[in-house]
């Protein structure tokens, strides 16, 4: 039952479990070509809405780590100061759409974790078209691909967003389950990734144990001497007609 109860929050915070298909949505998986000798994986950071988690930018950018953030409309009104950071280092972040109001991009009413979905297709065409005018408004280059909220769409809505001139970015390995992981639990899925993988996490969320266990998890990976790269940097293998 104490499961139930977090449903919610999950979804808030951009959380839902690959495996759940029970609710007759696709949760697309991701991966980039492996580096073989020299493994790699592809960083990506929902910034959903709240603040921006300096623990894990500190990282990335003292350690000159690519990564790939999706951002929402939301999220950037809040953030200018950490947008402003992100513009200053074009090399290391690649932005990318995580929609206007971070609501699940599903073309019919369903709630996803208690989250109501945009529910018509003119209501995606909002989301996903008013997220990329945001970031273009406040300064990004035009982004090429979207997260929604929760990650989870129909096989419609996939199709609706690649013809809006989007790729769809899934996932292989989440790093912090909506950023409610415990740090220590959240550094050692990090540091467990596996060649290719692509990593979801969370950058919104400052005041959570979560973000420690990323930013240590993002380290271990370095020591162990994983090369990170971003998504517009490398062929992707994605299921659900959501790439290519």
């Amino acid at each position: 039952m104490k499961a139930l109860y977090l449903l919610p929050l999950l979804a808030a915070l951009g959380f839902g479990s690959q495996a759940a298909a029970r609710d007759g949505l696709l949760e697309p998986r991701l991966h980039v070509a492996p580096g073989g000798k020299t493994p790699r994986v592809a960083l990506t950071f929902d910034a959903c809405m709240g603040l921006a988690d300096q623990r894990i930018l500190s990282v990335l950018v003292d350690n000159r780590i690519p990564a790939t953030i999706f951002i929402t409309e939301r999220w950037l009104k809040r953030n200018a100061a950490t947008l402003a950071i992100f513009l200053a280092h074009p090399d290391l972040f690649e932005l990318e759409n995580h929609g206007a109001m971070h609501v699940p991009a599903i073309d019919r009413p369903q709630a996803v974790y208690g989250i109501a979905s945009a529910g018509s297709a003119e209501a995606v065409e909002a989301e996903v078209s008013g997220g990329a005018h945001a970031l273009v408004a406040d300064g990004a280059p035009q982004p090429h691909w979207f997260r929604g909220a929760t990650a989870k769409y129909t096989a419609s809505s996939i199709a609706q967003i690649r013809a809006l001139g989007f790729d769809v970015a899934g996932y292989s390995l989440n790093g912090d389950d909506g950023s409610l992981l415990g740090a220590k639990i959240a550094t050692r899925r990090i540091a467990g990734a596996r060649d290719g993988d692509v990593i979801i996490s969370h950058i919104n969320q400052p005041t959570h144990a979560a973000g420690e266990g990323v930013a240590a998890g993002i380290l271990a990976l370095k020591a162990k001497g994983y090369a990170f790269v971003r998504l517009d940097a490398v062929h992707e293998d994605g299921t659900n007609a959501t790439v290519n």
